[in-house]
């Protein structure tokens, strides 16, 4: 098995339901979640790289892609050396991560993309209700303005959606993202678990999949 960890990639617009699909996916023995806001949230903002994401965000401005990868390994070589995360027993799903066709490049080191999960939503209006919907909940009240939704959008289609061409057309699946979480799932899975039986052992027993 390679050094780098074998991996999965929720990809989609904002509001998609990659954070939900990870989550749920992440509470299956032989999968392991993390999204990028996990790894900000979980910073030590008074560390070297703490420190400069601080002063990023503070002027509200992006952080650039070395540092937020930078991020990202230290936060996973961390659940590495836990024993959280087990690279040789668990597949690796990620959200939020990599951004950028810049990302994209900068990760290639640390996974081997097996299957990229493209979640489709051709109805922009039922993705910006259920942004706002999300946010109201979750008393982001700045969040659930049109003109915030609508930006992150455009960030969306002009910065993230190119890394879809980045990779190869054979490894990426569409599953349509409007549904109930479980029947997006239902789909999801058809995608992951043979992905997660061709790397890995049976997570239940250790024993190979057949």
């Amino acid at each position: 098995m390679s050094n780098r960890f074998q991996t999965v990639l929720l990809f989609g617009a904002p509001g998609a339901g990659k954070g939900t699909q990870g989550k749920i996916l992440g509470q299956i023995p032989g999968f392991f979640h993390l999204s990028c806001g996990d790894v900000f949230r979980s910073l030590d903002i008074n560390s070297e790289l703490g420190k400069i994401f601080r002063e990023y965000s503070s002027r509200g401005e992006l952080v650039p892609d070395d540092v937020t990868v930078k991020m990202w390994a230290q936060n996973i070589h961390a659940q590495t050396v836990l024993s959280i995360y087990k690279p040789h027993d668990d597949l690796l799903i990620l959200d939020g991560i990599p951004r950028s066709v810049n990302q994209a490049k900068l990760m290639e080191e640390h996974i081997n993309v097996l299957k990229i999960i493209h979640l489709v939503c051709t109805d922009k209006d039922k993705m910006i209700e259920r942004l706002q919907r999300r946010a109201l909940k979750e008393n982001r009240h700045d969040d659930a303005k049109e003109e915030v939704i609508q930006r992150r959008w455009e960030i969306y289609e002009q910065e993230t959606r190119p890394v879809l061409d980045y990779y190869p057309a054979s490894i990426i699946s569409e599953v349509n993202a409007i549904g109930s979480p479980a029947a997006v799932l239902q789909h999801v899975l058809e995608v992951v678990v043979p992905a997660q039986e061709a790397h890995f052992h049976n997570p239940v027993d250790g024993s190979p999949n057949t």
